[in-house]
């Protein structure tokens, strides 16, 4: 991941796309905005691309969408996609072609739980699911064929190479290994609930995909094995739909789990619901040279315009961008200012139970920062 300390200005290319995309990432730029003097200030450029954009334009990601953030922009925010569950001639999801133009090929993903007055919660979750982003079934390499009974068959092209899978593990040791730097720097007070060394899982199925998943495993593995550099962390290993048992029944036992893309996709939405809803739960998009935040939750067309959807994941997203570029401490101020907002439970969107607007939960985070 980039770290761009030295700057005078922070260009960073929103990307609302479709649906609440257009009412959460506004709610992101106002908190990175009452940052002030503690960033470069930022300059937000806005960016087309989406469902809405095909329909009108014909394009999903126009050309000057990825040439603007190529160019100009430091990082980006992505909002949310609409995709039709249907095969549309032309059309093809904008946020996996930028995963591919920027060669963004790690999508991490920290789940973690924070008390909310009214929810339930009998387990404590702070792990991280780093999710390889740039191929597997994801290439979209699909045919359809008919037999000659008249029956169709349809076949679908799984991608695993052992360079992908190898800068994804790094990723993931590199995860785990500042993780179990900053829980040792943690001042006292705030130490973490996790006490032992740091730890990857790696999610596969290698004993039926023995060729596919059986090169993901040990290309990740060898990450580890190649080097002293991550000798502190000890690593696992979990078959996907045991990971999936296990982080519902026991999820403290993770700490970072590396997964490839379609897997990683599954068992991060699926952990929302250890911490109350999709949307809190935020990541980044990540490269060697670039990053872009994008919250979990989907387009929700459901509540699209009525000024409820739940603007936290978006908020952390722009925290997670901002760490990733060197800007630890503004970073960690946002995250304190949306615990501080959820554990009060004043303030809190339909999605947990509350009845507050998108507005009035970010104008609690700006009032705590």
């Amino acid at each position: 991941m980039a770290s761009v300390l030295k700057r005078t200005s922070l260009k960073i290319g929103m990307i609302p796309a479709d649906g609440i995309g257009k009412e959460v990432l506004p709610a992101a730029q106002r908190v990175l905005e009452a940052l002030g003097s503690a960033i470069p200030k930022p300059e937000f450029i806005p960016l087309l691309a989406g469902w809405g954009e095909f329909n009108k334009n014909g394009k999903a990601l126009p050309e000057e969408t990825i040439r603007v953030l190529k160019e100009e922009c430091d990082s980006a925010m992505f909002g949310s996609v609409s995709s039709p569950s249907h095969k549309v001639a032309g059309y093809s999801s904008p946020i996996v072609a930028l995963r591919k133009h920027l060669d963004l090929y790690a999508n991490v993903r920290p789940v973690s739980s924070v008390p909310i007055p009214g929810q339930q919660q009998s387990f404590k979750c702070d792990m991280v699911i780093v999710r390889e982003n740039t191929e597997c079934l994801y290439i979209k390499q699909e045919t359809i064929s008919t037999n000659p009974d008249g029956s169709k068959i349809a076949l679908a092209t799984r991608q695993i190479t052992s360079r992908a899978s190898e800068r994804i593990g790094k990723m993931a040791f590199e995860i785990a290994l500042r993780r179990g730097q900053e829980r040792l720097a943690a001042p006292k007070g705030k130490e973490s609930w996790w006490k032992g060394e740091p730890k990857v899982t790696i999610v596969h199925k290698s004993n039926v995909l023995s060729v596919t998943d059986g090169l993901f495993r040990e290309s990740v593995r060898s990450i580890k094995e190649g080097t002293d550099r991550y000798a502190g962390i000890k690593m696992e290993e979990q078959l996907v739909d045991s990971m999936v048992y296990r982080m519902f029944r026991e999820p403290e036992i993770f700490d970072v789990a590396v997964a490839p893309n379609l897997y990683g996709d599954i068992i991060s939405d699926g952990a929302a619901a250890l911490v109350g809803s999709l949307g809190l739960v935020p990541s980044i998009n990540a490269g060697d040279n670039f990053v872009m935040g994008e919250p979990v939750h989907g387009s929700a067309p459901d509540i699209e315009g009525k000024n409820i959807a739940n603007p936290i994941a978006s908020i952390r997203s722009a925290a997670l961008v901002l760490s990733s570029l060197g800007y630890v401490e503004p970073a960690a101020k946002i995250n304190a200012a949306v615990d501080a907002v959820l554990m009060e439970g004043t303030y809190l969107t339909p999605d947990l139970g509350g009845k507050s607007t998108t507005t009035e939960v970010t104008d609690a985070v700006l009032k705590r920062l």
